[in-house]
């Protein structure tokens, strides 16, 4: 951490080292526990890309049904 500015005594600066050392430990809870919960149920339900279809003698104009 750097300051830019003002003079803040040792006590100022270390209330503020601590409040955003805490503030960055439970963003990382919070995206650890994201993370092993596993994919939610948006990203369950995806499907893959299909291939890409060809037309063409035996592909899907080929079908006579």
């Amino acid at each position: 951490m750097r300051v830019l500015g003002g003079n803040p005594t040792p006590e100022e600066l270390a209330a503020v080292t601590a409040v955003v050392t805490a503030a960055l430990e439970e963003t990382a809870d919070e995206n650890a526990r994201a993370d092993a919960a596993g994919p939610t149920a948006w990203q369950r339900s995806q499907r893959n890309i299909r291939a890409t279809i060809h037309p063409g003698h035996g592909a899907w104009r080929g079908f006579s049904g």
